[in-house]
């Protein structure tokens, strides 16, 4: 891992950490489970996304570290959900059970609730909107809102479960994925901007740097859950042919897949090109990304 992007998750890990303290009394298990998933490691993918668009357009990591704090809370909220029994029915999640399969169905929708609440309330706190101004704030929370709702990654969940069986056209998966996947890493990127104070040209360019890689990410999921060994991936696999779900593999087959993995990891570097020589270690990002095997 870059030495950049590990000092990233290093400064997320610990921001996190701190975000979601021990707690007893009769809420405890709820906060442990939220824990449990939020604390479980990953790529912090979204945050760094946060943090390096950030200080590509003039901020700090210090600014950005509460909304990027609440893009992860958001997706680890998004993964339980994804989890459970009425969801993907997945067992396993970062090479270890489920969240559900620890702490019960019940307390694991909760779990996944008030990491949702949480992360407004982390990027909506006095000290974080005063260090970056209130329509900053206000601008970056209403990105997270949308990126996570009917319009993006639940929208895009929402198509999932409704074509479960069903043969969809290349059009449609990639629509579905634009939610389910893409708006979250899209947010990540344009909140760093806001945060940072990116002028539009810079902002554009982001944009299709993470709707390249979202895709790129997407399509590299599909290869790994049809290849990959569980062991090293770290969660359930085949879930996509046990659920019948349309995938990129089962549309295209596994070299062509690949091979547009590839592709659009080309078009994120190239969107990048308004940075310059600063944005290497989002290039490398993107490239291994590519060659992921978890």
């Amino acid at each position: 891992m870059n030495s950049a992007i590990q000092k990233d998750v290093e400064l997320v890990e610990k921001a996190l950490e701190s975000s979601v303290p021990v707690r007893g009394g009769m809420q405890e298990e709820v906060w442990n489970a939220m824990r449990y998933s939020l604390l479980d490691g990953g790529k912090r993918l979204r945050p760094v996304l946060a943090l390096e668009f950030c200080k590509l357009s003039g901020g700090t990591e210090e600014e950005v570290l509460p909304f990027a704090c609440a893009i992860e809370m958001v997706h680890s909220y998004s993964l339980i959900h994804d989890d459970l029994p009425c969801m993907d029915n997945a067992a396993y999640r970062r090479g270890r059970p489920s969240n559900h399969k620890v702490y019960r169905e019940a307390l694991a929708l909760l779990a996944g609730d008030g990491l949702l609440s949480l992360a407004f309330e982390t990027m909506l706190q006095e000290d974080a909107v005063a260090a970056v101004g209130p329509a900053k704030a206000a601008e970056a929370a209403g990105i997270l809102a949308r990126a996570s709702g009917a319009c993006g990654m639940v929208g895009g969940q929402a198509i999932d479960i409704r074509t479960e069986g069903k043969r969809l056209t290349l059009e449609e998966l990639e629509q579905m994925d634009a939610g389910k996947t893409g708006a979250l890493i899209l947010a990540s990127a344009e909140i760093g901007c806001v945060i940072g104070g990116a002028d539009c040209a810079l902002r554009e360019a982001a944009r299709k740097y993470a709707a390249a890689i979202g895709l790129a990410f997407q399509i590299q999921d599909d290869v790994l859950d049809a290849t990959g060994d569980e062991v090293a991936v770290g969660k359930t696999l085949r879930n996509d042919s046990v659920n019948e779900k349309c995938t990129y593999v089962t549309l295209m087959g596994l070299e062509r897949a690949v091979s547009e993995s590839a592709r659009l990891t080309e078009e994120a570097v190239a969107a990048l090109r308004p940075y310059g020589e600063a944005a290497e270690v989002l290039i490398e990002l993107a490239e291994s990304l590519t060659h992921r095997k978890q």
